[in-house]
């Protein structure tokens, strides 16, 4: 059967290719983005099948509206994805307060909010999938991510909370955990010139220098590629939790829970002394 999608982010990047491999297939998709006018490509190429909606993931009335919209235009929803977001760059010290509130309205409470709207509906169609997009910076932190990595952890674990709550009712939940794709003409993004950044700190500026050698140049992935394991993972009968897509962070993924693992352990005997009698 064909599926209903319902996609955030939809204008570019990895959420465009998830909704145009969705439609190529014969799947309906509701495609959000900041500004409609950008899906009208895709209402031309596929008609009824593409519901455009005019979204913003920060304006939680907005979001509510467009869900109870897209599930009644196609009278069910199978597949929420949970796409839309951004990366603050900037040194922790340097972030200021505007800053790391709009990236927590953005990459967290937009997806809460996103959640919170579909849940009724999944509930009681008794199914559905929802997939969030987190990162390969979801499960390990580099300097100068801080506001990024904190939205991003903090999704980790609302999803993985999530998952416990609404298994009973037939939804799942997968959290995606993308390394870099090549998602800007053909190129890894460089999240030290693609991201928000913040007013920088010359105290920072050699941290900066030594970083932005090595931002970016990892293998891109290809996001037609990404959104065919998308469609893979939607149509499993038991998908994952948590899945990375790519291959250039699993090595670093691996080796920080090694890290963490070893540390506990090193350090047991003070975690047993903390206990008390």
């Amino acid at each position: 059967m064909s599926k209903v999608w319902f996609v955030t982010g939809s204008s570019r990047g990895l959420g465009r290719e998830f909704v145009t491999a969705a439609l190529s297939r014969g799947d309906r998709v509701a495609a959000t983005a900041r500004n409609a006018s950008d899906l009208d490509d895709l209402a031309a190429a596929y008609g009824d099948a593409v519901l455009a909606l005019e979204m913003d993931v920060t304006d939680r009335a907005a979001v509510f509206a467009a869900v109870a919209r897209a599930a009644g235009h196609f009278g069910r929803l199978d597949v929420v994805v949970n796409n839309a977001g951004y990366a603050q760059i900037g040194a922790v010290e340097e972030l200021t307060e505007g800053e790391l509130r709009e990236q927590m309205e953005t990459n967290l409470f937009g997806a809460v909010w996103v959640v919170q709207a579909a849940l009724p509906h999944l509930r009681e169609q008794r199914s559905g999938h929802i997939v969030q997009l987190s990162s390969a910076a979801g499960v390990i932190a580099m300097p100068l991510g801080g506001a990024y990595h904190a939205s991003k952890w903090a999704l980790e674990g609302l999803n993985e909370a999530l998952a416990g709550e609404v298994a009973g009712f037939g939804i799942k939940v997968t959290i995606v955990e993308p390394g870099g794709f090549a998602t800007r003409n053909g190129k890894n993004p460089d999240p030290l010139a693609n991201g928000h950044m913040a007013r920088t700190d010359p105290a920072y500026d050699e941290l900066r220098r030594r970083i932005g050698a090595v931002a970016g140049r990892q293998p891109a992935g290809d996001p037609s590629a990404a959104a065919r394991a998308l469609l893979k993972l939607v149509d499993s009968d038991a998908p994952p939790l948590r899945v990375l897509f790519g291959q250039g962070f699993y090595p670093m993924v691996r080796q920080a829970y090694a890290d963490r693992l070893k540390t506990w352990d090193d350090w047991q005997e003070l975690s047993v002394e903390a206990h008390g009698e």
